[in-house]
């Protein structure tokens, strides 16, 4: 009998992942044995194979059908080895530029002039480049990603080669019903993550007359196009009472969720507005507050508070963002952040960074790890001061820290988020007091207090030793 590979299912393998494969249009690749591999790598439409248990199970699970006048495979679809550590996506700032002079931003527009943007030239090559490293998936960013007068060609470009865009970081003012339209014919739909700083503050935020109203325009236009939103939401001392009437407009226009994140202490921000930055305890206070009062309207947006914690009203749940692992899967081997081990960060310059939010330090202190414009991206993902970085395990984040060592809720934490132990301390392995502050504060207890009708979908139980190291994490 002749089988053939089902038209959404690839074969990869890599360094320590050597079989697995991609489903079209998700971003993490799936693991396969051995046999399953070498008998999937064979069904090209060409070769007798056995009609044995294995045919009829894999065709069973989708992976298969009989080779009956249903074409050829695609290159996309046959084995490949990416000869490079795994990395299933990645963040990509194709410019710094923006047409916004956002209070807040350091790719603000009156820093255009500092700011670097990937040819098309360097982008088609970045794209060969990640296609070879087994790359399906891209976060695009910027500055403004769409100001770039390249960005349909990039996008094509993704989808020529069978990869996809999972997200478009935009301030909407660009949006436009023909972009939309471009979009859709490839097939490209992201999940469109649009900043929105609040009702009656985000000209102010952005720095700019009208910005408020192109981005409701914006959002808009593409709950009409079909396209799944997220709003962005800075949130600090000036628009905080503004958060819950926010969220409830965004949800009656069909926001699928929105992301509220504690306007942090960079230098501009400072300069630019002063004291308004949340204190720590205070931001946890506000937003524990903003919940009770969310979770009481029958709004069904999902919302993201920025290292505290997720709403899902549709289930009446909800996640602590703090925790990382529930009780049972914390292993010695893990890398210190999930994020950054499976999406690398490119900045519009080609320097690399475990993600974005650590650039500033990185580039302020001459700490490159790599440049995909003159090192190449695959010779990044084999030996590098980035991957060293990324591969990092939280064994040797305690091993350098005896705060977080000692510490009885690090298998929950695993020390929290690198990005701010290192704004908070200027150390790569230093502590991240938002997660000590969150754990010992009993701010566990004060969000099942202010949800009574949600249920936690974490499980913490400190009756029980730590568990052992059972897991590579490679």
């Amino acid at each position: 009998m002749k089988y053939i590979l089902n038209p959404d299912i690839a074969l990869r393998s890599w360094w320590y992942v050597p079989y697995a494969y991609y489903c079209k249009g998700d971003f993490k690749a799936k693991k396969l044995q051995k046999e399953e591999f070498e008998f999937l790598s064979l069904c090209d439409g060409e070769n007798e194979l056995p009609e044995d248990g294995l045919a009829a199970e894999l065709k069973e699970r989708g992976f298969i059908r009989e080779a009956r006048d249903c074409g050829s495979m695609s290159d996309w679809q046959r084995a490949k080895f990416c000869n490079n550590r795994y990395f299933p996506l990645a963040n990509w700032m194709i410019t710094g530029k923006c047409n916004y002079n956002c209070l807040h931003c350091f790719n603000a527009a009156d820093n255009a002039r500092l700011q670097s943007e990937f040819t098309l030239e360097e982008a088609e090559k970045m794209l060969c480049e990640a296609e070879k490293c087994g790359i399906t998936g891209f976060t695009i960013t910027g500055g403004e990603p769409l100001l770039h007068p390249y960005f349909m060609d990039i996008i094509r470009s993704i989808y020529k080669r069978n990869m996809f865009v999972r997200e478009l970081n935009t301030n909407g003012y660009f949006l436009t019903q023909e972009i939309l339209d471009e979009m859709n014919a490839i097939g490209c739909r992201p999940l469109m993550k649009i900043s929105f700083d609040g009702v009656g503050h985000h000209d102010w935020l952005r720095n700019r007359k009208g910005a408020e109203e192109d981005a409701l325009r914006a959002i808009r236009l593409c709950k009409d196009n079909g396209f799944r939103v997220m709003a962005q939401t800075n949130v600090h001392r000036l628009n905080v009472n503004s958060m819950l009437p926010t969220a409830k407009l965004l949800d009656s226009m069909g926001v699928d969720r929105i992301r509220i994140i504690r306007t942090t202490e960079a230098p501009r921000w400072v300069q630019n507005a002063g004291d308004s930055c949340l204190g720590i305890e205070e931001y946890f206070d506000r937003m524990t507050e903003f919940c009770r009062e969310y979770a009481e309207t029958d709004c069904k947006m999902e919302v993201d508070i920025w290292q505290f914690v997720r709403l899902y009203p549709h289930i009446k749940r909800y996640i602590p963002s703090s925790v990382q692992y529930s009780e049972g899967e914390y292993r010695d081997t893990l890398p210190v952040c999930k994020g950054n081990r499976g999406m690398v960060a490119i900045a519009a310059n080609g320097n690399v960074f475990p993600c974005h939010q650590l650039s500033g330090y990185y580039e302020q202190h001459g700490d490159i790890l790599g440049n995909v414009k003159k090192d190449g991206l695959q010779s990044i993902l084999q030996e590098s001061k980035y991957l060293c970085e990324v591969t990092t395990t939280v064994k040797d984040l305690r091993e350098q820290n005896s705060v977080c060592d000692k510490c009885k809720w690090f298998k929950y934490c695993c020390g929290g988020c690198r990005a701010i132990g290192l704004a908070l301390t200027g150390d790569k392995m230093g502590v991240d007091k938002f997660k000590c502050i969150f754990f010992e504060k009993g701010y566990l207890d004060k969000l099942a207090e202010a949800l009574p009708d949600y249920t936690s979908m974490v499980n913490l139980d400190f009756s029980h030793k730590e568990s052992g190291e059972t897991q590579d994490g490679k």
